[in-house]
C-alpha cells in the first residue's frame, strides 16, 4: 500500500508500505500525503477503467502526490492501456470501483464500497477452504469407490490414507534426517536380503517396470534397475528424496529410476500400472508406522494383473521370555526409589512396549507364529486382528512376554528379526507384564492378542494381551 513521502534529491516520492484494509490506506493517502483520490477521481471524470490505470500508474512511477492533485484537465499521463496491468497481484485497490463514490461529497460511498469488497473476499476465501475440505473428502470416496469395485482388495482406504499432509508432517520428517538411512543401510540382514533377492532373480525384474514405496536413499531401486528393470518409479515425501536424485545422477541411473516427492496416496504415478511393486515398509513389531497401508494402496490402485509385490510373505511370532534382571531394572525398580515408593509410575511405564535386543538365552519358549501377511493378498482389515497363541514352556521361571518380530520371506530369500539371529535394526519388542507370570517346564501358556491401530494415530498400534486372568494394554509409539 502507499506508505509515506519520502524527501530525496529528486523530489518527494511514494514508498511502499502494507496497511491493514484499502480504507485505512485512502485515509492514510490523505492524512499524511494530501491526496485525496476521491476528489481525484471526480476532477478527472474517471470511470472504473481509468482509476485502474491511475492506480497502477501511481505503483508504477511513484510519481509526486502534489503533481497528481494539480494535473490540469485534458490528457492523462495514465492513459497508456499500459497502465491497465496490475503492478501488485491481487491488488485490493484494484478491487474497488469508482463510480458509486460520486453519489457523496465525502469519502464515505468509497469507503464502503471497500469494505464490502474486502468482505465478500473474505467470504470467498472461506468458501473456498470449505471447496477444498470437500473436494479432499470426493477425493477418498472416489478412491474407496475404486478399490472396493476389486473384490479380493483392501476395500476401503486406510486411516493413514485419510491424514492430511501437515497430519503426517511429523512422520515424514522422521525420515528426512540422514542418520535414519545411515542405519538402515548398515543393517546388512535387511539391505542383503533384498539385494540378494533381486540380483538372484533376474527374470523376475527383467524389462519389467517397478514401483519403490518409500524409497528413501534410492537403494532398492537401484538394486532394481541393476536386476534388469526397465523402468523404476522411485516414491518417497520426506526430503531425502533429493539425495537420492543426487545418488541416482551420481550412478548414472537417472535413465531407467523417476523419482517422484509425495505421498503415494496423493500422486499420479507416470504410468497407468506397474509389474511390481518392492518396498522395505516394516516397522517395529512389523506393522507400526502402519507404511504397510501404503502399499497395499499403492498395489490396488497400481498393480497390473499378474504383478507381484515384494516381499510378498511375513509372519509376526511371539515367544515368552524370563528375564528377571530386565524386569528389576525396568518395572521392580519403582518399588523402592533411593528410599521413595514410586510403585504409582509402573501404571505409566507398564503400558509403553520397549523396543530392544532380547537376549536369546532369556527365551524360555519357541516361538509361534500369531499372523501371517501375504502382501499380495492380504485386506486392510486383517492388519487390525486378534489371535489366540499357545506358548510351550521349556523351561521353569518367572517370565515376561516378549515379541520376537517377524519373520520375512520372498522366493528363495528370507530374513528373521528374532533375537536367536543376526541382530537387525528392528531389533525385538517386548511387552513387560506388572507381575511377572510363575510357569513349569512342559507347561502350555494360553492367551489371546489382539491388535489395533491407535485412533489417534493411525500410524501407531495398541497392543492387548489376555493371560491368564489377566488383561493388559500396551502402546507402541
Amino acid at each position: 500500500e502507499l506508505h509515506e513521502l519520502k524527501k530525496v534529491n529528486l523530489g518527494i516520492f511514494f514508498i511502499f508500505r502494507l496497511l491493514s484494509s484499502v480504507s485505512a490506506t485512502l485515509q492514510h493517502c490523505t492524512a499524511e500525503h494530501q491526496l485525496n483520490l476521491i476528489d481525484l477521481i471526480r476532477k478527472h471524470n474517471l470511470d472504473d477503467y481509468g482509476y485502474i490505470k491511475m492506480i497502477n500508474f501511481i505503483r508504477s512511477t511513484n510519481c509526486d502526490a502534489s503533481g497528481l492533485m494539480g494535473l490540469p484537465d485534458g490528457s492523462l499521463p495514465w492513459d497508456s492501456e499500459a497502465f491497465l496491468r496490475p503492478v501488485l497481484q491481487d491488488d485490493p485497490l484494484l478491487q474497488t470501483g469508482t463510480h458509486t463514490c460520486y453519489s457523496g461529497p465525502s469519502h464515505d460511498a468509497l469507503l464502503q464500497r471497500t469494505q464490502a469488497a474486502e468482505e465478500r473476499a473474505q467470504r470467498s476465501e472461506e468458501a473456498l477452504a470449505r471447496a477444498m475440505e470437500d473436494l479432499h473428502k470426493l477425493k477418498l470416496l472416489a478412491q474407496g469407490l475404486v478399490l472396493n469395485a476389486e473384490p479380493g482388495r483392501s476395500g476401503n482406504l486406510s486411516a493413514v490414507a485419510e491424514l492430511r499432509e501437515d497430519e503426517d508432517e511429523a512422520y515424514f520428517d522422521s525420515y528426512g534426517h540422514y542418520g535414519i538411512h545411515e542405519e538402515m543401510l548398515k543393517d546388512k540382514v535387511r539391505t542383503e536380503s533384498y539385494r540378494d533377492f533381486m540380483y538372484r532373480n533376474p527374470e523376475v525384474f527383467r524389462d519389467k517396470v517397478v514401483l519403490d514405496v518409500g524409497c528413501g536413499t534410492g537403494i532398492l531401486s537401484m538394486f532394481a534397475a541393476k536386476a534388469g528393470a526397465k523402468k523404476v518409479i522411485a516414491v518417497d515425501q520426506s526430503e531425502i528424496i533429493y539425495q537420492a536424485m543426487d545418488i541416482v545422477r551420481s550412478n548414472q541411473l537417472e535413465d531407467k529410476i523417476t523419482l517422484i516427492k509425495g505421498r503415494i496416496e496423493d500422486i499420479n504415478l507416470p504410468v497407468e500400472k506397474v509389474d511390481i511393486i518392492i518396498s522395505e515398509w516394516m516397522g517395529y513389531f512389523l506393522l507400526f508406522e502402519s507404511m504397510l497401508d501404503s502399499v497395499l494402496y499403492a498395489r490396488d490402485l497400481y498393480l497390473a494383473d499378474g504383478g507381484s509385490v515384494y516381499p510378498d510373505l511375513c509372519n509376526i511370532s511371539l515367544a515368552a521370555a524370563g528375564d528377571m534382571q530386565r524386569h528389576q531394572e525396568r518395572i521392580a525398580f519403582w518399588d523402592n526409589v533411593y528410599g521413595f515408593n514410586m510403585a504409582c509410575m509402573k501404571k505409566a511405564v507398564v503400558p509403553e512396549a520397549v523396543v530392544e535386543v532380547v537376549k536369546a538365552e532369556t527365551l524360555i519358549s519357541e516361538p509361534t507364529v500369531i499372523q501371517t501377511i501375504d502382501c499380495n493378498r492380504v485386506c486392510l482389515s486383517e492388519l487390525e486382528f486378534v489371535s489366540d497363541f499357545c506358548l510351550k514352556i521349556k523351561d521353569t521361571t518367572d517370565c515376561t512376554v516378549s515379541n520376537t518380530q517377524p519373520d520375512t520371506a520372498n522366493s528363495d530369500v528370507m530374513f528373521s528379526t528374532g533375537p536367536q539371529v543376526m541382530k537387525t535394526h528392528w531389533k525385538q519388542t517386548v511387552f513387560l507384564l506388572e507381575k511377572p507370570l510363575s510357569v513349569q517346564a512342559g507347561e502350555e501358556l494360553q492367551g489371546k492378542i489382539t491388535v489395533r491401530k491407535n485412533k489417534k494415530d493411525p500410524r501407531s498400534l495398541l497392543v492387548t494381551f489376555d493371560l491368564r486372568d489377566r488383561k493388559q494394554t500396551y502402546s507402541l509409539q
